[in-house]
C-alpha cells in the first residue's frame, strides 16, 4: 500500500471513530470498533471493517443501525478531511477479532487436557 494511501486511511479509521463515538447517538450502534480501512489505489471507495461485541441480535441491530448513518458518516468525512474525492464507504463486519477469541478457547482447552494428562501419568 501506498504511503499516502495509508495515511488517508488511517485518517478515515480515525474520523470515522470519532463520527460514531462522538455524533452518532443511535443506540443500536453499541461497543464499535474499527479495525481497518481498505481503500482503492485512486481513493475514491473505501470499505471500513468493525467489530461488535454482543449477541447475534446486537450486531443484527447495529449493522441497521450503521446502514441508516452511512450518508451522515460519509458527508462529515469529506467535510473533516481534505481530498478531492469523498469515498464511498460500505461497513463490513470483521469476524476476525472474535474467530481469535475462539482459537485461544481452543488452545486453552487443549493446555488443559494435555495438563490433566501428564497429572494422570505421574501417578
Amino acid at each position: 500500500m501506498s504511503l499516502r494511501r495509508e495515511k488517508v486511511a488511517q485518517r478515515i479509521k480515525e474520523e470515522v471513530s470519532k463520527i460514531i463515538h462522538d455524533d452518532i447517538k443511535d443506540p443500536r450502534i453499541g461497543f464499535f470498533t474499527i479495525s481497518r480501512v481498505d481503500l482503492t489505489d485512486d481513493l475514491r471507495y473505501a470499505k471500513i471493517y468493525y467489530s461488535i461485541l454482543g449477541t447475534a441480535e446486537q450486531k443484527k441491530s447495529a449493522q441497521t443501525g450503521l446502514k441508516s448513518a452511512l450518508k451522515y458518516v460519509r458527508k462529515l468525512v469529506g467535510e473533516r478531511i481534505k481530498l478531492r474525492y469523498t469515498p464511498e464507504i460500505c461497513f463490513k463486519i470483521d469476524e476476525s477479532i472474535e474467530y481469535s477469541i475462539h482459537l485461544d478457547e481452543i488452545f486453552d482447552k487443549i493446555e488443559k487436557q494435555r495438563n490433566k494428562k501428564k497429572g494422570n501419568g505421574d501417578d
